[in-house]
């Protein structure tokens, strides 16, 4: 038995045997001379891959399209432009006819080095962009040398699947009933098979260093996607504990569904609002099924961190368009961009442009679109545009202060006025709301309530401003709690104050998805909570076991306490009804 550590990517657990794709990239590929006679035939033969390529790659997005969305299947447009891209195509032309070498060693070397430069890149967003390039050359290379990949569609059994990474194409071409889990060596929360298995409700563990030289074909794989775990070759010990596991959570989750269509309602009859967090249009999905009161933080990025170009007009439109008619009349509350720090808009200036000192504390979100006012009114106008087919709110990040919030009110306003120009349908009002996840906002939350028609606290964020801790840093990851008398304090000034001045105050941040808070939460008059769709039934069940006075007496006497741990071990010992 052995066990591995990794990125806990996508949540569950899974046992089954392993299905280890081969690592193209360490397969031999032949290098030969050639004579200069015989470079246009070696030319015409990398086009007829290219053609045979192109084909491939037109149908994978039109199922991509069909079966995830169209985000999905922008990841094939990009691949597609990849392929047509002339500049790329002149140097490969041009590295063939100076190296006289076969075409396969010219595409291998290219390869290579755009990928080694995207890798070295300290902007993860970049170095997610290595992925795409791989699964262009190798789909091209198995063309010149008559290879076909592993099919993943064929699988005929349960299986772990277990990889180096995982392309776009692979995890759309699976069968997603027969993969029970996913183990890569690389990858991270933002790459795309951490977001298309999260799609996909498959557990998934990223960033496993040494996965394939542990695990063996058809060696049992225990997966534990929510602590980032996986086990090769559990014992009999080890299995009964993920067995035990996922009978608790099935039985979990069966005891839960019965709440899915009751109200938020404290014993006292106050009635709390559970939302649901969602990254990609397909997961609107899930967060009707797990009874969401709406959407109440939908993060847009993905569609601005894939590479290429940043997403038109219209296609924004389609997926905001998606998400508002899926969840049928219930509200959906789009972030507005949120890039910089962790989180680097690919097409976004030059390389110098994106080099700071203190990327986390430098130019992003707000500021990052108040600096590209076009970038941001395209969002603005789609976000509109979509609007009118059902209730919508607007909301931006990391503002700190009022002049922020101003000027992004008159650039809606200017969006709103540019659609209406065109003869596009808009609504005359949409509710816009803020980001409170810097101390400055939370301190100053009166000032902004004046502007801003609603609050959501983002506790990663204002934890780890508070605290001045990189939320990131595994050796302070000690400090990095949210029970903090500090964070709690400024969380209950946020609440009072937007009490005070009658607007909602919500929280999306991953305190609001932790049950034993919410007791705490609702005792400071917090009334709606956003979460990861698979947290509500959770939520909900101590929200409908809470009384919401003896829950305001429980808040007095935590916000009186000196440290995390007496927080902590405070509401562990709250009674239950």
């Amino acid at each position: 038995m052995k066990e591995l550590v990794g990125i806990a990517a996508s949540p569950g657990a899974a046992v089954a045997p392993a299905f280890v794709l081969e690592d193209e990239g360490g397969q031999a590929v032949p290098a030969y001379s050639l004579a200069a006679s015989e470079i246009p035939a070696e030319w015409a033969r990398f086009l007829a891959a290219v053609a045979k390529a192109r084909d491939e790659v037109a149908e994978l997005r039109d199922r991509a399209r069909i079966e995830a969305g169209d985000e999905q299947a922008a990841i094939f447009e990009s691949h597609l432009l990849m392929l047509d891209d002339p500049d790329l195509m002149e140097r490969i032309e041009g590295s063939l006819a100076a190296s006289l070498r076969n075409i396969e060693r010219v595409v291998v070397e290219i390869e290579s080095e755009l990928v080694g430069k995207l890798l070295k890149a300290e902007d993860p967003a970049l170095r997610e962009r290595a992925a795409d390039i791989q699964d262009v050359s190798r789909r091209i290379l198995g063309h010149l040398l008559s290879r076909e990949r592993r099919s993943l569609g064929d699988i005929a059994q349960d299986v772990v699947l277990v990889a180096r990474d995982l392309l776009p194409s692979d995890m759309l071409s699976m069968d997603r009933g027969r993969v029970k889990a996913i183990v890569t060596e690389s990858g991270g929360r933002t790459s795309h098979a951490a977001i298309m298995a999260r799609a996909f409700e498959i557990p998934a563990v990223l960033g496993v260093a040494g996965a394939l030289a542990a695990i063996r074909e058809g060696m049992r794989v225990a997966v534990d996607g929510e602590r980032g775990l996986v086990v090769a070759e559990p014992d009999a010990a080890a299995l009964a504990r993920t067995d035990a596991e996922r009978a608790a959570a099935a039985r979990r989750d069966r005891d839960l569904s019965a709440l899915r269509d009751l109200p938020a309602l404290t014993l006292d009859g106050r009635r709390i609002l559970l939302k649901a967090n969602i990254e990609v249009p397909e997961e609107a999905e899930g967060a009707v099924a797990h009874g969401a009161d709406g959407v109440g933080l939908f993060r847009s990025e993905f569609l601005f961190l894939r590479p290429g170009e940043a997403p038109g007009e219209e296609e924004q439109y389609r997926a905001y368009r998606r998400v508002i008619e899926t969840m049928a009349g219930k509200p959906v509350t789009i972030r507005t961009l949120d890039v910089g720090g962790d989180k680097v808009l690919p097409s976004a200036g030059s390389s110098d442009d994106r080099i700071e000192k203190n990327p986390l504390l430098g130019w992003r979100a707000i500021r990052f679109c108040l600096s590209h006012t076009e970038v941001f009114k395209t969002q603005l106008r789609a976000i509109l545009r979509a609007a009118v087919h059902g209730e919508t709110r607007i909301m931006f990040p990391m503002i700190a202060t009022d002049w922020e919030l101003e000027k992004a009110r008159a650039l809606l306003v200017e969006a709103r006025a540019e659609c209406r120009a065109k003869g596009q349908e808009v609504p005359d009002y949409i509710p816009v709301g803020i980001m409170i996840e810097v101390p400055s906002a939370a301190i100053a939350s009166d000032i902004l309530a004046r502007r801003a028609d609603f609050f959501s606290i983002g506790t990663n964020d204002l934890t780890q401003y508070t605290l001045a801790v990189d939320r990131g840093n595994r050796r302070l990851a000690y400090l990095n709690e949210p029970y903090n008398p500090a964070v709690l304090r400024l969380v209950a000034l946020t609440i009072e104050n937007g009490r005070k001045a009658g607007i909602p105050v919500a929280m999306c941040g991953e305190m609001a998805s932790d049950p034993a808070v919410a007791t705490l939460l609702i005792g400071l008059g917090l009334e709606e909570f956003s979460m990861s769709s698979a947290s509500l039934p959770a939520v909900k069940r101590i929200v409908r076991q809470t009384d919401s006075g003896r829950a305001a007496d429980f808040a007095k006497a935590a916000m009186g306490l000196s440290s995390s741990a007496e927080v902590a071990a405070y509401l562990s010992s709250l009674p239950r009804s």
